[in-house]
């Protein structure tokens, strides 16, 4: 996804989302992006996170490159690539750019890219803690709520099992179901 700053210098926009939970796990912008950049972000997320099961992005030559290949392969995640032309095929990333164009970037004029950095990363907390996705019944994909828990007790909310101790809150058990997309256009 691309912007500009008021001096007409571009934006580029790395946003990466969790099908599984509709979550945005980030939304960067940059003047441009190199596959290193790429891997820089993914493997931060893969640290937080762990690995997705796939990563689907379009054919953009950051996602392309054989150094991202080599990467993903070597630490067993599947590439899914979407057909050139076929933007459904990305349906979750081309959803959510939709809303970031229409109820964020189209609101905002960016000084710097220091400014387009911090407005988005409080645009992305608000996509994911406050705004209700009607694929999730209205609710918000992450909400701010956290449920302190000891090691080993097993809390039960709304028929999800949670399990074990992270940090001192409680996390759901669902980690096998992240699989990231991504989109950058």
């Amino acid at each position: 996804m691309e912007d500009k700053t008021i001096d007409g210098r571009k934006l580029r926009f790395l946003n990466i989302i969790d099908e599984a939970e509709h979550e945005c796990l980030a939304c960067i912008p940059r003047r441009s992006w190199r596959t290193k950049d790429i891997i820089e972000v993914l493997a931060d997320l893969m640290i937080l996170r762990g690995c997705p099961e796939y990563l689907r992005s379009d054919n953009g030559t950051e996602f392309t490159a054989n150094a991202l290949k080599k990467w993903l392969l070597a630490i067993s995640v599947t590439t899914a690539y979407i057909e050139p032309g076929s933007p459904w095929e990305n349906g979750y990333c081309e959803s959510f750019n939709a809303r970031m164009r229409d109820e964020f970037l189209n609101g905002e004029l960016f000084g710097s890219l220091r400014e387009a950095e911090v407005l988005s990363k409080r645009w992305q907390k608000y996509y994911n803690t406050i705004r209700p996705h009607s694929a999730l019944g209205g609710k918000p994909p992450a909400p701010q709520m956290l449920i302190p828990c000891t090691a080993g007790q097993r809390i039960t909310d709304s028929g999800s099992t949670i399990k074990g101790k992270m940090n001192g809150f409680a996390a759901l058990d669902s980690q096998a179901g992240i699989r990231y997309d991504t989109s950058k256009q």
